[in-house]
């Protein structure tokens, strides 16, 4: 706190003492107050929870910080109770709720995957979807799939690890395995799900930029009865070939006036890791911008 809000805090006993210009002062007693909040509903605070205050009180929505903390999503395999973080993550948690299909667009560390996920085996416990299946395209920077070992699953179960590590968290390694194996849960490539209807549903796409055209299509028509799909992709982050267009960039173009489809639009603000996660992105963020807006001129 002292670092980011530029002041030096004492504390003894029950007194605080903030040192520091006045607006810097007063930017530090917000955070304090909110937090403390959260101590007297009997919260555990951690750092995440003090980064998140910390960028709230630098874009002046600290007023909205407790609210952020009164719902509950599901509790992890821990017990340990998963809530939203930022104001983008609660924007995209309702419109998962009152959408059959929603869009996140954002860097990464904004939570996309973890809250997709969350969302899924929140909808999949209430008994409101049937199964769990998540995708998505085999594509990655730097590296060829087809130079890599195995059949196309095995090629790309390494580039589902954010998809595992979540499953992990929330339902614990063992329940995880087991609702794999009655395929329950299914983690695939994007290729298998051509010409199948998925009725009953809950199904993310995550890497939504590294799809074509085509497979984006090919990916929403598979909408069942009683299913809800989330596509997550960072459009900054497209491996696909220059002369290729992003099938999610095209799905912004293509599909922003259907009502039951929602687009959902992250920021460096909306970042949960590192503080400092949010500042490499936001120094990246002028030379993607310029690309993309070049990308739909090569293909013309």
């Amino acid at each position: 706190m002292e670092q980011e809000l530029k002041v030096t805090i004492h504390a003894r006993t029950e007194i605080v003492q903030i040192l520091g210009t006045e607006a810097s002062c007063e930017e530090a007693r917000q955070v304090i107050q909110a937090l403390l909040v959260l101590v007297n509903r009997g919260m555990t605070i951690g750092t995440p929870d003090v980064v998140t205050a910390i960028t709230m009180v630098k874009n002046d929505e600290i007023d909205k910080f407790v609210a952020l903390y009164e719902e509950e999503i599901i509790k992890d395999s821990y017990g340990k109770p998963i809530r939203v973080k930022t104001l983008g993550q609660k924007i995209y948690v309702d419109s998962v709720k009152n959408h059959d299909i929603v869009f996140g667009i954002g860097p990464a560390g904004t939570g996309k995957t973890f809250l997709a996920v969350t969302m899924a085996v929140t909808a999949l416990k209430r008994g409101q979807v049937k199964r769990i299946i998540l995708t998505r395209p085999a594509v990655e920077a730097g590296e060829s799939l087809g130079f890599l070992p195995g059949d196309l699953k095995e090629k790309v179960d390494p580039y589902l690890r954010p998809v595992y590590d979540a499953l992990y968290q929330i339902l614990g390694k063992d329940q995880t395995t087991r609702l794999m194996e009655r395929e329950i849960i299914e983690i695939a490539p994007l290729a298998y799900m051509r010409g199948r209807t998925l009725d009953d549903a809950f199904v993310i796409l995550d890497e939504a930029q590294n799809t074509t055209i085509m497979q984006m299509k090919m990916f929403l028509t598979r909408l069942g009865f009683q299913s809800k799909m989330i596509v997550n992709g960072d459009i900054s982050q497209v491996d696909l070939p220059r002369n290729v267009k992003s099938g999610l960039i095209d799905a912004q173009e293509k599909l922003k006036n259907i009502s039951q489809i929602d687009f959902v639009h992250f920021s460096a603000k909306d970042v949960v890791r590192h503080p400092v996660v949010a500042e490499i992105i936001r120094a990246y963020e002028p030379a993607p911008v310029k690309e993309t807006a070049t990308e739909p001129e090569e293909i013309k």
